[in-house]
């Protein structure tokens, strides 16, 4: 039994695949609250948007910034934001990091498509 992707504002099958699906305790800098991430989506479903914004934003107590640089991801149909593209995925790289303290910002990694769960309606497909 799959799972069917849709915009909840226009109703499009947003062809997301379930096997791209990163499991809901996979840990990410940003938090997972409310949302399902995905490994990867069908770009021509989506609109991407980039976003700069310079000013104090807080993710978690120990997730934050001054500037936040991310992208929006726009239902191709009817516009509706869906969610944003996060480089918190895993390492792109078995590198042990700056100084060998671990994973940072320095190392490259992957995107995470990170879409609301409010935004999306989800069906069961036999």
């Amino acid at each position: 039994m799959a799972s069917v992707y849709s915009c909840r504002e226009c109703g499009t099958n947003l062809n997301l695949n379930a096997t791209h699906l990163f499991p809901s305790d996979f840990y990410f800098d940003a938090g997972n609250k409310g949302t399902l991430s995905f490994a990867c989506v069908d770009a021509t479903k989506f609109r991407f948007e980039k976003e700069d914004k310079i000013r104090p934003f807080f993710e978690t107590l120990d997730y934050w910034g001054i500037q936040r640089k991310r992208t929006k991801i726009k239902c191709n149909s009817c516009g509706r934001l869906v969610g944003y593209i996060y480089d918190d995925g895993p390492p792109l790289t078995d590198s042990p990091g700056q100084l060998h303290f671990g994973p940072s910002q320095v190392i490259p990694r992957a995107p995470r498509y990170r879409l609301k769960t409010k935004a999306l309606q989800i069906a069961s497909q036999t």
